[in-house]
Parts: C-alpha cells; sequence; structure tokens
C-alpha cells in the first residue's frame, strides 16, 4: 500500500466512529472473528484500545492486522484503523487512488 493509499484511508477514517473496544482481555479469539465479519461488511474499520488494556496499541494493531489478513492503516494514540478490500471487486465500496 502507498503512502497516498495510505492518506486516502485515514481521511476516509476520520469520519467514522470506532465500533470494537479492546479492553483488558486483549485480542482473544472472539474479538478476532468479530473484526474479521466487520471488515467483510465495511472494508475500513476503526477499533478503541481501552484504557485498562495493558497492551501497546500498536503492537495491538498489528497482531489484529495479521490475524484477520487486513492492513494496518494507522494507530493514533489508542485508535486503530485497518483496512481490507472486498474479495469480489463489484462489492468493493472503497475505491483506493
Amino acid at each position: 500500500m502507498t503512502s497516498r493509499q495510505r492518506a486516502y484511508l485515514r481521511s476516509l477514517a476520520m469520519n467514522i466512529n470506532p465500533i470494537y473496544q479492546i479492553g483488558k482481555s486483549g485480542l482473544t479469539p472472539d474479538v478476532t472473528a468479530a473484526l474479521d465479519e466487520a471488515l467483510a461488511a465495511r472494508e475500513l474499520i476503526k477499533i478503541h484500545v481501552l484504557q485498562n488494556c495493558e497492551e501497546d496499541p500498536k503492537v495491538l494493531g498489528e497482531m489484529a492486522a495479521g490475524r484477520t489478513r487486513s492492513e494496518l492503516v494507522h494507530v493514533i494514540g489508542r485508535m486503530i484503523v485497518l483496512y481490507r478490500p472486498a474479495k469480489d471487486e463489484k462489492k468493493r465500496k472503497i475505491v483506493l487512488p
């Protein structure tokens, strides 16, 4: 993914609200499955890491991206943004520049 595409996805992520929160239990298999489903439906998601989570948000972002086979767009503060294009090109909602 190029820096221009990342910047475009970051601009899109500014307008969406976090749909998942990761707490002190961390990135469990249930949370990973939920993130996978959300990526299949939305392509671009934002995740909030709660204060009681002891893991570093950057590490969590990399782990979530690896487990869901998605791209880590960016981590800012305690927010993680992930992107995974739809498998069917006809159903893609986001077209990268």
